[in-house]
């Protein structure tokens, strides 16, 4: 298993062990709490991950968390019976952590979505951050908590040497819509443009599912031309909405069906053993 190191609140080091191939789980947008959460498929893919001791790794909107009285979007259609209490969003977070915590020795880190800030800006409180000092409270593990974006730095022994090898993921949780035709991908090729440094790319928010391969270009020490490969991975969602299009939030907007699901990443030296090579493989 891969062990998280907080080298600051929202950059962390994976360290990584052995020749590989090093698997993780990805994942975003669960809405766990949400009626429309897919979570026997979900549960399908944590007793995967739990099975093989892949880690899980979540890019925001772990919670849904809209039925809150300040919220506009709130409906009773759209809450689940044991939630549906005065002390609401403390019933969800005691909820997920019973549900959660036997997955809790491969959960390892969890970043924010708009989901989960709304409610940091209506309601006072950080739901994330009580969630996973209750998991870390109530089991042997660590659950490190990120930020809206910031980086992940995994590293691995180099083999036959000192040094090290790393592949820097720069996650985001996402922001605006995706889009009826590009569905988010203009926004990687603005990552591209403002972020440097990043050998992969990882976002969620629009729930779509996709990943895509930016060759660039770069001088090396010695000024040797050489081409980098910039991985971008877009995790879907877990909420389906769509359901036979009958009506609701969704539906009513013209939204159309969403991908449900999570990626695999696996990173693995390359042939000259000079740097990580990633892989995407799509659980539904």
């Amino acid at each position: 298993m891969a062990i998280l190191t907080e080298l600051s609140r929202n950059v962390h080091k994976v360290n990584i062990h052995g020749s590989g191939p090093h698997r993780f789980m990805l994942m975003s947008d669960l809405h766990w709490d949400n009626p429309h959460c897919q979570r026997d498929l979900l549960k399908d893919h944590l007793d995967y991950a739990l099975e093989n001791q892949i880690p899980v790794l979540m890019n925001g909107d772990t919670f849904c968390l809209m039925q809150g009285k300040y919220d506009p979007r709130r409906s009773k259609d759209n809450i689940r019976p044991e939630h549906n209490v005065s002390n609401y969003l403390d019933a969800v977070i005691q909820d997920a952590v019973e549900w959660f915590k036997p997955y809790a020795s491969i959960i390892a880190f969890a970043g924010y979505g708009n989901h989960e800030t709304s409610i940091i800006r209506n309601c006072e409180t950080d739901p994330l951050r009580r969630w996973a000092d209750l998991m870390n409270a109530t089991t042997p593990h660590n659950l490190y908590i990120g930020g809206y974006g910031g980086w992940l730095v995994f590293t691995q022994t180099r083999p036959g040497s000192t040094g090290s090898l790393a592949w820097r993921l720069k996650y985001f949780h996402g922001a605006g819509g995706g889009g009826p035709v590009t569905r988010g991908v203009i926004q990687n090729q603005r990552m591209m443009a403002a972020v440097d440094g990043a050998d992969g790319t990882w976002m969620g928010h629009v729930h779509e599912m996709y990943t895509m391969v930016n060759a660039v270009e770069r001088l090396d020490r010695k000024n040797n031309v050489v081409m980098r490969d910039v991985t971008h991975i877009r995790t879907p969602t877990y909420k389906e909405e769509y359901g036979d299009g009958y009506m609701d939030f969704h539906v009513e907007r013209g939204r159309p069906p969403k991908p449900v699901g999570c990626y695999e990443l696996v990173l693995t030296p390359s042939k000259d053993k000079t740097r990580l090579v990633a892989q995407t493989l799509q659980h539904r």
